[in-house]
């Protein structure tokens, strides 16, 4: 190792260390699911349970054969979306995103790792963007971080786009606007998977009818839930 080397190590060091930028931002790589992929500030650091999931292709929740469209919303760096790609290698996946400059990281991951065929990424709040298209899965890591929970966050989390985490008072306002949505856009046999984190116990109290099923993970993690086309019939019927 040469010196200019060490000094750029040194350098990466005292920022982790002193202004507590995380390390994905500092060497604008990060690792999901398998695959190495770019990001910068203008995206969260991925970090969500469901590339356990989608390794192994949501089974048995959803007959992996029966697959043939995905959509991630706010896909960010495109992390799930391109996890979902890798583990469907005959599926079309939709990345969606509000965020211009996510969406940039994203078409940039999804050039990188050779996805540009079936991966598309749209500019959509939610599932807006897509009026009229059917999945059979539709997954997301939405913003759920509270009002209270945002001001106890780790300085680390200063450093990520506060569009990919706070989501109203509760941490629901994006939970709330997917469930609504995401029966109309699944096909019969579809489902839906969504992390909420911590929001987990009021996603409970908000939606108490609701038969959420609770994936365990052996990588570690958790509040990611899975719930049935057919589940969502109980929003349209006034349940929740």
């Amino acid at each position: 190792m040469n010196a200019r080397q060490l000094a750029r190590i040194d350098t990466l060091l005292k920022a982790r260390i002193r202004r507590r930028i995380p390390l994905a931002y500092l060497t604008r790589r990060a690792f999901f699911a398998g695959m190495e992929l770019y990001v910068d500030e203008r995206v969260l650091v991925p970090r969500s349970p469901i590339a356990e999931l989608a390794l192994h292709r949501f089974a048995p929740w959803i007959d992996p054969r029966r697959v043939k469209r995905i959509v991630d919303i706010g896909t960010g760096s495109g992390a799930i979306a391109l996890a979902c790609a890798a583990a469907f290698p005959r599926a079309a996946v939709d990345a969606l995103d509000i965020s211009p400059g996510a969406l940039q990281v994203c078409r940039r991951n999804i050039r990188k790792l050779g996805f540009t065929g079936r991966v598309r990424a749209l500019r959509s709040d939610h599932l807006d963007g897509v009026a009229g298209n059917r999945y059979d899965i539709i997954v997301t890591n939405p913003p759920y971080v509270g009002r209270a929970e945002m001001r106890r966050l780790p300085r680390e989390y200063r450093h990520e786009p506060v569009l990919g985490l706070a989501s109203g008072r509760d941490g629901l306002d994006s939970v709330r606007a997917i469930l609504k949505s995401a029966r109309r856009h699944l096909h019969d046999h579809g489902i839906l998977v969504v992390e909420v984190g911590n929001s987990e116990r009021a996603l409970l109290a908000a939606f108490p009818r609701l038969p959420f099923l609770w994936p365990d993970f052996v990588m570690g993690g958790g509040g990611v839930f899975i719930l049935r086309a057919q589940d969502l019939e109980e929003l349209n019927d006034g349940g929740g």
